[in-house]
């Protein structure tokens, strides 16, 4: 899997900059540098500093731009090779130009993620660091860019190697058991479960705030459901603070679902507005009904909205009956402004109590709505205790892990042979290491890299 050539990438977005930065790693990367870059020192470059000097081709000698060269020696460097940064201007044809160059003199153009694949297996980073690269890369909002630092400064793996270790521990002692327990003694049960329900709790406190942490990662899709005519476009734009959905007070103006992106207090929301909920013969008005149905199934939350001046309990309650049941939700009595303070409240069943009252067109309420649509899903100041999991692949190697030491549990309760317990303990080691990569196959690691933009 791993190829010590050199590659090169154009490290820097597509489009005009002000900088463009072409990056090479390998044994020949600062050697094919200096090929292209010329300078008025005769010195020999120095690792981790900056010279000022032109880019040329060495076969005619033209100058393709004046630029910046920093050469990074191994093992201190980004993938623990020797690398060279070219940094240019930010033309996106001069920097192909460059990047021809430097392929022609004998690098390769790189796969994606392959800088931070070889920086993984350099040992500069484990596979979960290099993860939050992409994360950090895509972070659109405080909250994700908070938890993709804390993944990316080792505090998924730090916890997930003290887990491995407490688990190596317990398996050497019943190994132990097995290999000498004519001079040791037989296994104590006893003495083992309190440390295997220490690991189990641990893990399930890991897996607690999952749901939470893969919404942060991923952006919470709010979906916005209601009548016709409730005022579900005017709240989407009062949300987003501009103009994004036509508002008219005909009924089923709106058609099809129009998605859009803000954040309440750092944490990235994808807001659905939709299609009004009715029976209608209209077929364009159809498919925006179905589609709103299943924004409604796909949605972490939904905002049901009803009219404080013209509430129809009765359809709405059957609306909302309608809505998935394990979906959590928002109930918004909107168009408050026009309403009177003992206007209509869309009661709903036992122990759910009752609806925010808001006004779309003043913003009267949008600050309680925000802060409830948070605390329902009670995403707030969660990660502070235990780290996040926000990778599907990192909660199902915890589930994984979990299950074999409940397995494990179950064999030390039952006082069967100590050898099926350590295959238990063994298998939820290995589920733990492949958090880190620790215990990842090639294809996993592969697969990993695939999703990572060329030059990362």
């Amino acid at each position: 899997m791993y190829r010590s050539d050199t590659i090169a990438a154009i490290s820097t977005p597509v489009g005009e900059g002000g900088i463009g930065v072409v990056r090479l790693s390998g044994a020949e990367a600062i050697e094919i540098a200096q090929r292209v870059f010329r300078r008025r020192s005769p010195k020999p470059l120095q690792p981790n500093r900056v010279y000022f000097g032109e880019v040329v081709d060495p076969d005619t000698g033209k100058m393709l731009d004046r630029a910046l060269l920093i050469p990074f020696r191994a093992p201190r460097s980004y993938t623990g090779e020797d690398i060279a940064e070219l940094h240019c201007h930010g033309s996106p044809y001069l920097l192909r130009r460059v990047l021809d160059l430097v392929c022609r003199l004998g690098a390769r153009l790189a796969q994606p993620g392959e800088f931070t694949m070889r920086a993984f297996l350099n040992g500069k980073i484990d596979l979960a660091q290099a993860e939050a690269v992409a994360d950090l890369i895509r972070a659109r909002s405080e909250a994700q860019l908070r938890s993709a630092l804390a993944l990316h400064t080792g505090a998924l793996s730090q916890k997930a190697q003290s887990l491995s270790d407490a688990l190596l521990s317990l398996l050497a002692t019943v190994e132990a058991h097995l290999d000498f327990s004519e001079e040791i003694g037989e296994l104590d049960p006893d003495a083992l479960s309190p440390r295997l329900e220490s690991l189990i709790e641990q893990l399930d406190a890991l897996l607690k705030d999952a749901h939470a942490g893969r919404m942060l990662r991923e952006g919470v899709r709010v979906a916005i459901i209601g009548r016709p005519n409730v005022g579900k476009s005017s709240l989407l734009n009062a949300l987003l603070g501009e103009e994004r959905a036509i508002v008219t007070n005909i009924p089923g103006t709106t058609r099809d679902t129009i998605e859009e992106s803000f954040h309440i207090e750092g944490v990235p929301i994808v807001i659905l507005d939709t299609a009004g909920l009715r029976e209608s013969h209209d077929v364009v008005e159809q498919i925006g009904i179905e589609r709103a149905r299943r924004a409604a199934e796909q949605a972490n939350l939904i905002l049901f909205v009803y009219d404080l001046t013209a509430p129809d309990k009765e359809a709405d309650m059957r609306l909302l009956a309608s809505l998935p049941i394990e979906t959590p939700k928002v109930i918004v009595g909107n168009k408050a402004d026009l309403a009177g303070e003992a206007s209509a409240d869309l009661l709903l069943s036992e122990g759910q109590g009752g609806s925010l009252r808001v006004s779309a067109l003043t913003g009267a309420g949008l600050d309680s709505l925000k802060h409830a649509i948070l605390e329902t899903l009670q995403i707030q100041n969660i990660g502070e205790e235990t780290p996040l999991l926000t990778h599907q692949r990192h909660i199902h190697a915890v589930q994984e892990a979990r299950e074999h030491l409940v397995h494990a549990r179950e064999a030390l309760h039952q006082r069967v042979p100590p050898d099926l317990l350590a295959v238990a303990l063994r298998s939820a080691w290995l589920a733990l290491g492949e958090i880190t990569g620790e215990n990842a196959d090639e294809a996993l690691i592969n697969r990993i890299f695939q999703d990572f933009c060329i030059g990362k």
